[in-house]
């Protein structure tokens, strides 16, 4: 008997025994969580549709009335709070001046704005660069202050929390956060200030982000199209219905009361935003999201520095969700409706059924099914359910509706990180507080860069090296021959996917995707 023949007699003998009640329970649990995002997919969209119909906009559900300097000229610009803007960075060469000068160009009295540079570099020729446009600026009359601190303990958390510890702070009310990527027009105060000063019950207005880089590659549309159903479904309904939403970490104000209350800063997790928007939520406190106040940001758009990203906003999340369960079960300061929403909506099945289903579902259950012909997966499970999920997804961004299959293919290859990422959170595991800041490149790609016939060979190796990755390139050859069993032995239901998919994960996999940035 050869070997072929050896592994046939073996796969008969496992196959009805353990295959196929294992792939059996597989399916039945991804059609119940398939069900749940469902469920929870038309829950917002109807939310959304009601939210737009009944014209419930922020200025019409709080009370808000515009800044006014003039209302009481003896006050003056007395009359307006005093605000902190924080810009944390780390070695930001590409965007350090756009950040300092757009929050240095916001309309506010001078002498009631704090304009505070959190310098963490590493490298000195940035830090000296940072430290001499806050001279600029402050030469120009400017309140701008550059801090520095002697370790990154705690990383963007710990600058922040050390940024308040500066005795000038403690004539501020209210502390503005934009990360060195981010340039709020200089109407955002004035838009957003009167929510805290007629509401005492609000402690933060979040912003929402417009990205200058979207068209950059077909990555950053990817992208695009997932954050903007974020801020336009997913904010919007958590503020609307609930008023609580995850903090962005960025274009958003606080109360600096409500920010003490709730304890501050902490870096325990990966997302020290959502980790404070939950405890001052528990608080009693209101939060406000803006969808028409926009804020320029950028979208990695390498590769290499989106992984990254999403590593963190996904790992840190669940480990949020694990650290804090108990606590917002116990919490008696909110209602009932308010616990099981940040528990069940905002928590487990966007942060973590999600991302499971995806890359579970799609990438290993359904391509396996090929291989047992025992089992059956509905239509409505495989076809109708995603198809509407996908409908409901796009419609956050009508422009790039026709790359809709683009878009489902890339965010299947991502969920394996993504999921890797959630469970690593879960369980806190190796790299559950891995913090590397997202690379920011500017303009730099619109520069002409020549580059040199003579480069060495380790550079070019080296290049290669990064542009592959092995797990991508696994998982596209296990989803290319379970299509093309599908063909040649199997039903040939899922054979025209299995191929897509498969050449979507090879193409990431060689590191064609995103930006291509030489060295």
């Amino acid at each position: 008997m050869d070997a072929a023949e050896q592994i046939a007699v073996m796969w008969q003998q496992v196959r009805v025994p353990v295959i196929v009640p294992l792939l059996r329970a597989s399916v039945a649990v991804c059609l119940a969580m398939c069900v749940i995002l469902f469920v929870e997919k038309v829950y917002m969209a109807v939310v959304i549709t009601a939210v737009r119909l009944l014209g419930r906009r922020p200025e019409r559900q709080w009370r808000w009335e515009p800044m006014r300097e003039d209302d009481d000229p003896e006050l003056g610009s007395a009359a307006y709070p005093m605000v902190l803007v924080q810009i944390p960075m780390y070695n930001e060469r590409e965007v350090y001046q756009l950040s300092i000068g757009a929050a240095c160009g916001l309309s506010w009295p001078s002498d009631r704005i704090v304009i505070q540079v959190l310098d963490d570099s590493t490298d000195p020729v940035i830090k000296e660069m940072v430290q001499m446009e806050c001279q600029r600026w402050a030469r120009k009359g400017v309140n701008i202050k550059y801090e520095i601190r002697d370790n990154r303990r705690g990383y963007k958390a710990g600058a922040l929390k050390e940024g308040m510890k500066h005795g000038y702070v403690r004539d501020c009310d209210f502390v503005a956060i934009f990360d060195a990527d981010f340039q709020p027009e200089p109407n955002f105060l004035c838009r957003a200030m009167p929510f805290f000063i007629h509401n005492p019950e609000i402690a933060l207005v979040q912003g929402r982000w417009r990205f200058v880089n979207a068209d950059e590659c077909l990555m950053t549309r990817m992208q695009e199209m997932s954050l903007d159903y974020h801020f336009k479904v997913e904010q919007e309904v958590g503020s609307s219905a609930y008023a609580f939403f995850g903090f962005n970490g960025t274009a958003g104000v606080w109360r600096i009361s409500a920010l003490n209350e709730a304890g501050g800063w902490k870096d325990r997790t990966t997302v020290e935003d959502m980790d404070l928007a939950v405890r001052a939520s528990l608080k009693g406190w209101k939060f406000v999201y803006l969808g028409d106040l926009m804020v320029k940001s950028e979208l990695p758009s390498t590769f290499k520095a989106f992984r990254y990203q999403q590593h963190r906003w996904s790992c840190g999340p669940a480990n949020l969700f694990r650290k804090m369960f108990m606590e917002i079960v116990r919490n008696k300061k909110v209602t009932l409706r308010k616990r099981i929403y940040v528990i069940y909506n905002f928590f487990f099945v966007r942060k973590i059924i999600g991302h499971i289903l995806t890359s579970v579902f799609y990438c290993f259950v359904i391509p396996a099914t090929v291989f047992v012909p025992e089992i059956e997966i509905p239509r409505w499970g495989y076809v109708y359910i995603p198809t509407i999920i996908t409908l409901l997804n796009a419609v956050g961004t009508p422009r790039s509706v026709h790359l809709v299959i683009f878009w489902v293919l890339f965010e299947n290859v991502m969920s394996i990180h993504r999921t890797k990422a959630t469970f690593i959170g879960l369980l806190e595991a190796g790299r559950v507080n891995e913090w590397v800041v997202t690379e920011k490149l500017g303009d730099i790609l619109k520069m002409k860069i020549q580059s040199k016939a003579s480069r060495k060979l380790r550079t070019k190796i080296r290049e290669i090296r990064e542009r592959l990755h092995l797990l991508e390139l696994g998982v596209a050859a296990y989803i290319f021959s379970c299509g093309c069993y599908d063909i040649l032995f199997g039903k040939g239901y899922y054979y025209i996917f299995l191929f897509m998919q498969s050449t979507a994960f090879f193409v990431v996999g060689v590191g064609y995707v995103g930006t291509l940035v030489p060295h």
